[in-house]
């Protein structure tokens, strides 16, 4: 793992470097891009590129040296005016080995892609699985096997896939580019089921590279590719022709400047704070239009506009207000009035098929005796029930906690929502640190009181200390960026450029019908 000590800015620009300099210098000796480059060669120029995933594997598989990234890089970007999936093989970070959180990235990038109808390009340039974790990356439902078969799924139903191998491309990698609908390949490039030593191991035949899986063997012989090209910077650009030739994007809406305010991104992550002044510097400068203002107060719900698109807007409001019937509720917690109020809210922009943001800063659902007697289950279920049925596309953007079943009920991963983006400061963890401290404290002494042991004070200090740092590291939002459970950690500055994108992905094909949903299952 990289140094604790180093900004949030050094860790991202050290997870951009991949395998290092000197692992750069071997591919650049190859006559090879890296990833990087190549992404940056394919986009249009002063496009720009929305990565995604990038802290996946963070802090995992240090016995292997580390997998920066996951050893691959994905995002959308701009490619001759259309917008498309980009994911490349980092072959700086173990020649671009699977990881098992390299099929998961993958197939999240699959998944973005197919519910947004984006166009995937594939840089193949990747070993194939990384063997020492073989039975984490080959066998299960989603694990290696699943990337090839969404590939024939996504192509049966209608969205492009090109692929470019430039580099290696061994084993069961090999499907990947060949179910996708174009194929390009560089010279010196390998595109084989098994390399030559592996074919000498298995049938005791002795050939080249060239002659077994080389790219003109494959463009003259086997008749596998449909493009041969002498380098990177030639294949490029016949990418860059051939998704020219797809059906422009629909153009993007005006958009009018969020409404000036004193607020600056700073007040929002302090304990209190309005969101809808959040709202202000986040949505266009429309009018906001709020639902129920005066009814379950802890959850703001409105309609705004966003790059010049309405949106739902259902965001946790931070500071404490008075219900009208009496007692004072506490912000970033869900009452029954609240809940009831953002399930009807839901379902009212389905019905006019408006896409939603959901602002997440939540401690979790009211418990205790009155609120049980209320019917908080009951209201937290019918909020749940209306979101798991929702049809338009959902944006989640993760402002400081989420805890709980409040990550459930303000559609969380499990939820399906289109991209999930959290803040450097934000949380994620069943409760937070303080309470899953005390709760698992008291369930270790019971256990060592069963023993027969009865800890003093200051064993008991040593122990709740150890479970609390080792649940703060689990709550850090960069533990759940590495596992995928956001798709992208942006600064609160960024928040508004980050949603405009997201939005006008998941919106690039509305013409007024139904929205696309459960088209495929990726």
């Amino acid at each position: 793992m990289t140094s604790p000590t180093l900004s949030f800015a050094e860790l991202e620009a050290a997870i951009r470097l991949g395998g290092g300099p000197k692992a750069v210098a071997r591919q650049h000796e190859k006559g090879r891009l890296t990833a990087r480059e190549r992404v940056a060669k394919l986009i249009d120029p002063g496009s720009e590129w929305f990565e995604l995933g990038l802290w996946a594997a963070w802090g995992m598989y240090l016995e292997h040296g580390g997998a920066p990234s996951a050893g691959v890089v994905t995002g959308v970007g701009t490619v001759s005016g259309r917008r498309v999936m980009v994911v490349a093989n980092d072959a700086t970070v173990k020649a671009g080995a699977f990881f098992p959180m390299t099929c998961k990235k993958v197939l999240r990038a699959q998944r973005i892609a197919t519910e947004n109808w984006l166009p995937l390009v594939y840089l193949v340039d990747s070993a194939g699985v990384f063997l020492p974790l073989q039975d984490e990356v080959f066998p299960d439902e989603d694990d290696f096997g699943r990337i090839f078969r969404n590939n024939a799924v996504i192509s049966a139903a209608g969205i492009p896939q090109f692929a470019a191998i430039m580099g290696n491309c061994v084993a069961g990698g090999g499907y990947l580019p060949v179910l996708c609908d174009t194929l390009l390949m560089t010279e010196g490039s390998g595109l084989y089921l098994a390399g030559p030593a592996l074919v000498k191991a298995a049938i005791g035949q002795v050939v080249e590279s060239e002659s077994l899986g080389g790219a003109k063997m494959h463009g003259a012989i086997s008749g596998t590719i449909d493009f041969r090209e002498p380098n990177d910077d030639d294949c490029l650009d016949r990418l860059r022709r051939l998704v020219g030739a797809l059906q422009p994007d629909s153009e993007r809406n005006a958009t009018s400047p969020p409404v000036a305010t004193g607020e600056g991104w700073d007040s929002f992550t302090k304990p209190e704070y309005d969101v809808r002044d959040l709202m202000k510097l986040v949505l266009d400068g429309a009018p906001f239009d709020e639902y129920k203002a005066d009814y379950g107060q802890t959850l703001v719900c409105g309609w705004g506009e966003l790059g010049g698109r309405r949106v739902g807007v259902v965001a946790n409001q931070k500071q404490r207000v008075k219900a009208a019937s009496g007692p004072m509720q506490f912000g970033g917690v869900i009452y029954v009035d609240s809940a009831d109020k953002a399930a009807r809210f839901v379902m009212d922009c389905n019905q006019l098929r408006v896409p939603i943001l959901f602002v997440q800063n939540v401690n979790g659902f009211m418990v205790g005796k009155e609120s049980e007697q209320n019917g908080i289950i009951r209201a937290g279920a019918k909020l749940v029930n209306a979101i798991s049925n929702s049809v338009v596309p959902k944006l989640t953007l993760i402002t400081g906690g989420s805890y709980g079943a409040g990550n459930y009920a303000l559609c969380g991963k499990a939820f399906d929502p289109r991209f999930i983006l959290a803040w450097p400061g934000a949380q994620y963890a069943v409760m937070g640190g303080a309470q899953a401290a005390s709760t698992l404290l008291d369930v270790q002494v019971q256990a060592l009181k069963r023993a027969g042991k009865e800890p003093d004070a200051e064993e008991l200090a040593a122990l709740r200390d150890t479970v609390k740092a080792s649940y703060d590291e689990q709550t850090d939002i960069r533990y759940a960026a590495a596992r995928l459970w956001v798709d992208a950690i942006v600064r609160p500055e960024e928040t508004r450029a980050a949603l405009l994108t997201a939005l006008a992905v998941a919106t690039r094909h509305d013409d007024g019908r139904p929205f696309k949903t459960g088209v495929l299952q990726v």
